[in-house]
């Protein structure tokens, strides 16, 4: 039996199990499964991985999209340039020893859900969070061209000199100026439906496109502030698929 599975903590909000039990029901997919393997630390990922000889790929959710690869043996040149890993590739190099490879499909997923919704004035981004997901939306945004700049909670990052800014430096000016805003951070998943990114949402016009990469609920509170300005909105649920299979097409890739 070929094993599949996420890592993260907790997992009580993850659809990826749903989704692939799903995916090899309706394919008809046989002897394969996923599992949850909820890890309180990463330091437990070596036991977890012995203790499951089966494993052939793994998915990588918060917190342990950038701790997870001090244990790969390699890296796609996308995951390194990002610093996080959402997919791991594990092959067996020779009878007991195997090698781990490390991608980032969330790139992928974000890029292709993102991209056919663009308008022209979409020039500046805001990228509300600084972690995993957060850096994978700003490699995407680079590569489209896409200026941006990262708002973070945390007073321990760089100033707003440095493309990194706290809630309060998001002014009317900066929303006037970045129409394409996305919340990468957890605030708005359930259970915890009623918050959202502390923003100046009475600024926000018709011209904005709202994207969160939440999905659960399907409208958080930061994309319903949005609708109610007649902004854009989506949610990472399409994102979430595309990831998905980009990360079955990297497992059943020849190695």
């Amino acid at each position: 039996m070929k094993t599949y599975g996420l890592i993260g903590f907790p997992l009580s909000h993850s659809f990826s199990q749903k989704y692939f039990s799903e995916k090899f029901s309706k394919e008809k997919i046989t002897g394969c499964e996923f599992i949850n393997f909820p890890l309180e630390n990463i330091n437990g990922f070596p036991a977890l991985l012995k203790e499951n000889p089966y494993i052939c790929g793994l998915s990588i959710t918060i917190p342990y999209k950038q701790s997870i690869m001090n244990f790969l043996d390699e890296l796609e040149d996308s995951a390194r340039e990002v610093g996080a890993v959402n997919c791991i590739k594990r092959e067996e190099r020779s009878k007991g020893r195997w090698k781990l490879s490390g991608y980032n499909t969330d790139i992928f997923g974000f890029e292709q859900s993102l991209k056919p919704l663009l308008k022209e004035h979409h020039s500046h981004a805001l990228v509300l969070g600084t972690g995993g997901a957060a850096k994978a939306v700003a490699y995407t945004l680079d590569r489209s061209n896409i200026k941006f700049s990262m708002v973070s909670r945390s007073t321990g990052h760089k100033p707003a000199s440095a493309g990194i800014l706290s809630y309060a430096d998001v002014t009317a000016a900066v929303l006037s100026s970045s129409t394409l805003i996305i919340n990468t951070t957890p605030l708005g998943m359930f259970p915890k439906v009623n918050a959202c990114p502390d923003l100046p949402y009475q600024h926000l016009t018709p011209h904005h496109f709202l994207y969160d990469l939440t999905y659960n609920p399907e409208e958080t509170l930061f994309l319903k502030k949005g609708k109610e300005k007649g902004a854009q909105i989506k949610n990472g649920l399409e994102m979430l698929h595309l990831q998905a299979e980009k990360a079955w097409e990297i497992w059943n890739s020849p190695t």
